[in-house]
């Protein structure tokens, strides 16, 4: 394979893609059809609409995320953990049914142990990724199911699933805390007081219906309410990862995700005395994609 590829990120609600030229980025494109939002299409019809601009290009496609689950396109297996992160290359997934386009699928990974069941799909190719620009032995990517993977040389050895971003979204539109809250607006101060009550209070359950009683009784205002649910979620995910992989100052945790939420994470590792750094999720993925690439061709 060469430098010349098309690069695809597809999840369970939206897809993007990438052409690149000689190692050069030239086009991209992005379209809402995830694998849960085909709308009665197939995953091969979406792949052709998606491409039918770059055909002519007749360069390979390496794809990632949910098209390669069992609701998805050509199920790609899990590799179990530990699991070198350099080898991923060589453990693809051929899709039939994309040609002529010769493509493949990156496999997720997985944990199976008593103490701890665990998947994931498209942040294996961000690790890839942030590997070669920022090594590290914790990375936490935040995000509806945020992960925190512990790294050993270029191999992952565990990682945590916390469903901080799913609960945050549940409890706001399907749950009695959000009812009558109305339009939400930033609060910066009310999110640092969430992330303090996180800390400091293991009780996070106890802690949601007291949010819906903080605003009907006027000690919330009902705008803050995402701020301050974000705020609690958060500070809980990392009091709670801090004390599970015994973090200190002396590891740095890499935050990988788009800038406005890593800055929220790199908030609540502030307050919890431990270093972190950012790295962009799109760059973390266009690097681990490239990764993925060059090593194919060797």
């Amino acid at each position: 394979m060469s430098d010349s590829y098309i690069a695809i990120d597809w999840g369970s609600t939206n897809l993007r893609a990438w052409l690149y030229l000689d190692g050069r980025c030239v086009d991209q494109t992005r379209s809402t059809a995830g694998v849960t939002r085909l709308d009665g299409q197939t995953p091969k019809q979406v792949f052709q609409q998606v491409i039918a601009p770059w055909l002519q290009h007749q360069v390979p496609v390496v794809m990632a995320g949910m098209i390669g689950s069992n609701a998805g396109w050509v199920s790609a297996p899990y590799l179990p953990c530990p699991t070198s992160l350099t080898g991923l290359a060589h453990r693809l997934t051929r899709v039939d049914e994309a040609r002529p386009l010769a493509a493949w699928i990156i496999p997720g990974l997985s944990i199976d142990r008593d103490d701890n069941c665990n998947v994931m799909r498209g942040e294996e190719t961000q690790l890839t990724g942030a590997w070669v620009e920022c090594p590290s032995s914790l990375y936490l990517l935040p995000g509806t199911h945020s992960k925190w993977v512990r790294m050993q040389d270029s191999s992952v050895m565990d990682f945590r699933t916390v469903m901080t971003g799913e609960l945050h979204h549940l409890l706001l539109t399907r749950s009695l805390i959000g009812a009558g809250i109305g339009e939400q607006r930033a609060a910066p101060d009310v999110f640092q007081r969430g992330l303090e009550q996180g800390f400091a209070d293991s009780d996070v359950v106890r802690c949601l219906f007291e949010t819906r009683a903080a605003h009907v009784l006027g000690r919330l205002e009902k705008s803050a309410v995402s701020d301050w649910l974000s705020g609690l979620l958060i500070g809980h995910e990392v009091a709670q990862m801090q004390r599970y992989y015994q973090i200190t100052t002396a590891t740095p945790v890499t935050v990988i995700g788009n800038p406005a939420l890593t800055e929220r994470y790199q908030q609540a590792l502030r307050m919890a005395g431990l270093r972190g750094q950012a790295l962009d999720g799109d760059r973390a993925f266009q690097a681990g994609m490239r990764s993925i690439v060059n090593e194919l061709a060797n």
